[in-house]
């Protein structure tokens, strides 16, 4: 029987789980999927030896993505977004992507058709991990200017001389001269996250044809996309994305492309908000 897990320290709180579980039943697999909360100390051991667990590949959730990404052999998105959060093996070598580039830009396909024809510049808050994977995908999918807003320029230079004059660094204080011109907004950081301090920008001037996207997804409606949704905007929340960056694992480990449906999406929403 095939058996994935998901990596992190702590884990019990992870969705994927419940997630995956759905999968495996919706498409009648004889399968499982389980957490594994793994002190810091044995995490490059089990990662190197997850066929000896039992596993046939894995998630990886904070604070592991870049152990799992310098100790796997990494495909092309998870060189650039320097971290990997799935994981599988083959010819018993530990491969590993970073499926958070696909799960933004098919989540935005699903709730935002034809964006990515509609939109020719983005502002995209904070230069992370996620920031680089959404910064990524939307280069992918044809977004001429990227403007990247971060306190640590350091960073964005970084991402410029990998992917060219397409990416333009800022500091905080440019963003309300951006927001105007933006016709894809992203918030990649924490700002506005339950415990986390809010995201503080005024967003009114922002195009009446604009997307607005927050990768948090506690809570579910977060200021920002308040904010959109009052002024009649098409918003997308960090579940949209968590579902969809966990079909190339489903994939990859049981051999079925699962599909994202708004049940699916409806269950764990409802497991969000009863916890938080």
């Amino acid at each position: 029987m095939p058996k994935a897990c998901v990596i992190g320290w702590p884990v019990k709180h992870s969705l994927s789980p419940k997630l995956h579980r759905h999968w495996i039943n919706h498409y009648n697999l004889n399968a499982d999927y389980r957490h594994e909360e793994i002190e810091p100390d044995d995490v490059v051991e089990f990662i190197g030896s997850l066929a000896k667990h039992g596993y046939v590949g894995a998630n990886v959730t904070m604070p592991y993505k870049d152990v799992a990404f310098q100790v796997s052999k990494p495909d092309k998105r998870a060189n650039f977004v320097e971290s990997a959060n799935t994981l599988w093996i083959e010819n018993d070598v530990i491969r590993a992507t970073n499926t958070d580039i696909e799960g933004f830009v098919h989540a935005l396909d699903a709730r935002a058709p034809g964006w990515d024809h509609r939109s020719n510049e983005a502002l995209v808050l904070g230069a992370g991990g996620a920031g680089r994977a959404v910064i990524y995908g939307l280069l992918e999918r044809g977004i001429t200017r990227v403007h990247v807003v971060n306190r640590d320029l350091h960073k964005v230079s970084d991402l410029q001389k990998k992917l060219g004059n397409s990416v333009i660094a800022h500091k905080w204080d440019a963003v309300p001269s951006l927001v105007g011109r933006s016709t894809l907004l992203v918030n990649t950081t924490p700002l506005g996250m339950i415990g986390h301090e809010p995201l503080r920008i005024d967003i009114n001037s922002l195009p009446s044809t604009a997307v607005v996207c927050d990768i948090v997804y506690i809570p579910l409606e977060t200021p920002l996309l308040a904010a959109a949704k009052a002024l009649k905007l098409v918003t997308l929340n960090g579940l949209d994305m968590l579902l969809h960056q966990a079909v190339r694992g489903f994939e990859l480990w049981f051999g079925i492309r699962p599909k994202v449906t708004q049940k699916l999406c409806n269950l764990l929403a409802a497991d969000i908000n009863r916890t938080y």
